[in-house]
């Protein structure tokens, strides 16, 4: 019988095994619970299916003036989750300053996560939408992750007043 390079889906079907995982305790993403893979801020970020598009990522804001006032942004998030994760979960999103207070109220997310029987891990994209996020001060500003009330991730901002452009007072 000749060799052949074709693939027959009946013939070479290989029934799933049981979860199976083989990486070193501690070391690997595989050992742990959820997991943030993507924290940024963006121009605009979008989900095709699961395949998350991103376009622009930053983490600096040159202002002509202060306050300024930052016409739209995206925060885009790419978290997996394991096994042990199933369950109804809470992802906040809190705009900061340096001095920790916010700058825009808490967003929050209920995340229903449940793994498929024949799932290792179950991989989410969360986009969110900033309008007219303002900014009273150049500085130092984070967007923090939390999962839960757990901190899982910080997004740095830096905001600059453009040179050459006094103070308002």
């Amino acid at each position: 019988m000749p060799l052949s390079n074709e693939f027959s889906p009946a013939a070479d079907f290989v029934p799933p095994a049981a979860k199976e995982v083989r990486a070193i305790p501690g070391v690997s993403w595989l050992n742990s619970s959820m997991n943030i893979q993507v924290a940024v801020l963006c121009d605009a970020a979008t989900d095709d299916n699961g395949k998350m598009n991103l376009l622009g990522a930053f983490d600096t804001i040159y202002a002509p003036q202060m306050p300024a006032i930052h016409p739209q942004c995206a925060v885009a998030l790419r978290a997996t989750f394991q096994p042990g994760d199933e369950g109804t979960r809470k992802l906040s999103l809190n705009f900061i300053n340096a001095d920790g207070h916010a700058i825009l109220q808490s967003i929050e997310i209920p995340v229903p996560v449940t793994l498929p029987d024949d799932a290792h891990f179950l991989t989410r994209n969360f986009i969110v939408n900033i309008q007219q996020l303002k900014f009273a001060e150049p500085g130092l500003y984070s967007v923090d992750v939390r999962l839960d009330d757990e901190s899982v991730a910080s997004v740095p901002l830096l905001v600059r007043q453009m040179a050459g452009n006094p103070p308002r007072t």
